[in-house]
């Protein structure tokens, strides 16, 4: 049973960080729907699902949480257990990407 479970963490993780680019240009940053596209596998079209089964869904936080949450995958200091595909995908994102894509998932 707990090699099932890996398993499909493992699968999820790779389904959810194989988009990301090794670096965000400044100017795709500015379009936060575009970003969230690649996002939409794990946390659904409206930010409504629970990511890998246990992130508290998108949908519904206000744009400075989403970029402090974003900020915080990307330094370290925010995540729970399942934080590495999180952290992993943030740190690939520039400042003025987190805050598009922020605002972008905001607007659930």
């Amino acid at each position: 049973m707990k090699a099932i479970v890996v398993a499909a963490a493992l699968g999820a993780l790779l389904a959810c960080t194989a988009w990301a680019p090794v670096a965000v240009r400044t100017a795709e940053a500015a379009d936060g729907a575009g970003l969230y596209a690649q996002c939409a596998g794990c946390h659904g079209e409206d930010g409504g699902k629970a990511a890998l089964g246990a992130a508290r869904p998108v949908k519904g936080q206000t744009a400075d949480a989403l970029y402090g949450k974003l900020k915080g995958y990307a330094d370290g200091s925010y995540g729970g257990s399942k934080k590495a595909v999180m952290a992993g995908i943030a740190k690939k994102l520039s400042d003025e990407a987190m805050r598009a894509l922020a605002a972008h998932m905001a607007s659930f």
